[in-house]
């Protein structure tokens, strides 16, 4: 037997908290305003991507009440923003560690033993792929653009590449 949903639009339940500080809310406002002073008022939805980003760098991370507040902006609807949200990697729908560490497990990477770095920083970690605890999470991602220095990762964005198993413990060591 087939449960039915609700009919509508989906909501996800309201923060406890409000979602930004009196800082973050001025930030937030005034890089909007930046934002859509690039599009046409009838293709505000344009500056999607930058709105998202913006988001993320005030919380860390894409909450469901601000992609409602971003959807609200830009004059899309909140199912539109947790699309595009939810289609790329670099956004994150859940609150991640501290430290996100996107591991390149492509070709390249791959032939030059990325599986094996991607397993031992699981044994250090205490972590899959796909996990995630306060202060780490672990990707597998495809291709960091570093075929000619693979294998490659990335800790918060930050590149590191030409890996080796004494440079990975050097980039973990920093992260302590």
């Amino acid at each position: 037997m087939l449960t039915r949903l609700p009919s509508g639009p989906y909501e996800a339940p309201a923060m406890a908290e409000p979602l930004f500080t009196p800082e973050e809310q001025k930030k937030f406002d005034a890089g909007i305003a930046e934002i859509l002073s690039h599009y046409p008022s009838d293709r505000k939805s344009a500056g999607m991507l930058p709105a998202l980003r913006l988001l993320q760098d005030l919380k860390g991370w894409c909450p469901p009440e601000g992609m409602r507040l971003v959807a609200k902006h830009l004059e899309v609807t909140p199912e539109r923003v947790y699309e595009v949200a939810s289609f790329y990697v670099m956004y994150h729908l859940k609150k991640p560690g501290k430290y996100v560490i996107d591991v390149c497990t492509n070709l390249s990477c791959a032939l030059w033993g990325a599986e094996k770095m991607l397993a031992y920083l699981e044994d250090r970690l205490g972590l899959k792929a796909g996990e995630a605890n306060e202060k780490y999470t672990l990707r597998e991602t495809e291709c960091l653009a570093s075929c000619g220095t693979a294998p490659c990762l990335q800790v918060n964005e930050e590149h590191h590449e030409s890996l080796t198993k004494a440079k990975l413990d050097d980039v973990l060591a920093k992260l302590a």
